[in-house]
Order: structure tokens, then C-alpha cells, then sequence
């Protein structure tokens, strides 16, 4: 029995130790990322200036269209991440703070993500692999169930979340594979799809009378004299429940409401998403009532 003892804990130690070392070593790569996604960018991005950052999830993403800013000589990023939610948004603003940027208006979509403050899995897991070099990422994660294991269990984070932080990602990660999120200053257009799915139902759908990282993120805006521009974006014209956003403008009456801005379907690629031209018609009303003043 004692030999049998011996020999499993003499397995479980080599485990540990390979555990520690692909740890590391994944971690090590992660450190070096700069041009596959947002938030690896600005993770290991030195201090940069903006007169404008867009934030939110793919309805800021696909939304604004960052060189109609540009253009307008205002140095604009769209840091909008599709699946994301302002768990995520708030915490990659925190970095950007961290890192010293220099932001003068952060413009952000806040309108279907005001009803959850959960975390976005797939999207907060690629802030995991700086947990452990990031006071701010430890800070934002410890509130969440599962931070034990994530944080002391090494290696574990990487398996867990292995279609995102795992081997094909760290692989593409070491050899400097790029991606298109960084393509058109982070903004992603859509086209109009046959098959889009122009039904939508938002009925049951309530916006939380006080969200956690909502209040984050304007109070960072506050504290660091950066304008806070919160606005809904729009939906097609077949949505059941739209009164959801008078609901959002009652719980937060700051939030600027345009959803209606653009309703036709052929301005969308799916119902809760237009296509190119939807969004530089949304974009210039944006422009126009914050910027040509």
C-alpha cells in the first residue's frame, strides 16, 4: 500500500510539474500576441491616443464604421466584440486605462447587454491567459464562481477553454498568424444574406434596473474626463418587443435611443445586425449629432 502511494503521488507531481510548464509556456506566447485579436492587443499595447473608442458587442462591431470617423479627422478604434458582453467591455476600458491611453470620448452600444451581467465565456476566456500577469484581470474575474480553479489550478483555464486559449490558438498565436479583427480599424461589415434571419423576439427581455458593468464603465469615463456617449442601436423592422428600449431609456435615461434610425430590411444582414450600408447610414447620424457640433 505504501509503495502504491508512493507511486501515485510520485505520477501526480510529474503531472503538476508538465501542468506548470505548458502553463508557462502557453502564457509566454499569449505575452507576445499583438495582431490576432483586441484584447491580446491591447494587453500588450503601450499607451496610445484616441479621440474616439467604440465598445460593446457585435451591434457595435458591425455598427460604426470606424474611417467614417476617421474622415472626419477624429483617430477612432472600434474595439466592439462580437458575443461579447459589457463584462468584457468594461474590463478591456480598465486596460486601456492601465496602459495610459489617451481616450476623449468612448462611445458605447448599450442596449440588449444591459439585461445580464454574466461574463461572455467564449469571449472573457481570452483574457485568461493574463490573469496571472494583470492585477485588473484578477481583480474583474474574482467575483466569478469558477476564479479558484482558474487562477490556482495550473493549466487548467487552457484546457477548459481550449477552442479559444487552447493548442490551435497558442499555435497560430507562436507563428504570427494573423486575423481580420484589426482589419478596417476593427470594424466588421456585413453584407445582406438570402438566408438572414430577419425575426426577432425580445419580448421577455428586461434590461437590469442597475448593471454592474454599465456603471464600471461610465464611472471609469468619469473619473479619467472622458466623454461617455452610451447609445442603442438599431433592429429590423420585424421585431417583436420593441418596446424593450423604452424600457432601457426609463432605467437609464442618459442612453441615447437609435434604434429606430434604421428599420428597413434591406439595410440589415440579420435583424439584429445591418449590413455595410445600414451602418454607414447609422454611422452618419452618430457623426452628425455628436461630432459636427
Amino acid at each position: 500500500m505504501k509503495r502504491f502511494l508512493i507511486y501515485t503521488a510520485k505520477i501526480f507531481i510529474v503531472i503538476l510539474l508538465i501542468a506548470i510548464a505548458l502553463d508557462g509556456l502557453y502564457t509566454c506566447i499569449f505575452l507576445q500576441s499583438k495582431n490576432r485579436g483586441k484584447i491580446e492587443t491591447v494587453f500588450n499595447s503601450k499607451q496610445q491616443n484616441y479621440d474616439v473608442v467604440i465598445l460593446g458587442s457585435s451591434r457595435a462591431n458591425n455598427h460604426f464604421v470606424s474611417k467614417m470617423f476617421e474622415d472626419k479627422g477624429l483617430k477612432t478604434f472600434n474595439y466592439g466584440m462580437s458575443g461579447g458582453h459589457l463584462f468584457e467591455a468594461s474590463l478591456l476600458l480598465k486596460l486601456m486605462i492601465e496602459r495610459k491611453y489617451s481616450i476623449k470620448n468612448v462611445i458605447l452600444e448599450a442596449d440588449l447587454n444591459l439585461s445580464s451581467d454574466h461574463q461572455a465565456e467564449g469571449i472573457a476566456a481570452l483574457f485568461l491567459p493574463y490573469i496571472h500577469n494583470s492585477q485588473t484581470i484578477k481583480k474583474h474575474f474574482q467575483t466569478q464562481e469558477n476564479f479558484n480553479e482558474l487562477y490556482y489550478v495550473p493549466f487548467y483555464r487552457y484546457i477548459k477553454f481550449d477552442a479559444k486559449i487552447g493548442f490551435r490558438e497558442t499555435f497560430f498565436t507562436a507563428i504570427h498568424k494573423k486575423t481580420n479583427t484589426l482589419d478596417n480599424l476593427g470594424y466588421h461589415p456585413l453584407v445582406k444574406h438570402k438566408n438572414g434571419n430577419m425575426k426577432n423576439n425580445i419580448i421577455n427581455l428586461n434590461p437590469l434596473p442597475k448593471n454592474k458593468y454599465y456603471e464600471e464603465i461610465k464611472n471609469i469615463c468619469r473619473a479619467n474626463n472622458i466623454n461617455f456617449i452610451a447609445v442603442m442601436t438599431p433592429m429590423c423592422e420585424n421585431v417583436k418587443g420593441m418596446n424593450y428600449f423604452d424600457k432601457v431609456k426609463k432605467a437609464y435615461p442618459e442612453i441615447y435611443n437609435y434604434e429606430n434610425v434604421v428599420v428597413e430590411n434591406k439595410y440589415f444582414s440579420s435583424c439584429g445586425h445591418m449590413n455595410d450600408d445600414g451602418s454607414k447610414i447609422f454611422t452618419a447620424k452618430i457623426l452628425k449629432d455628436f461630432f459636427d457640433k
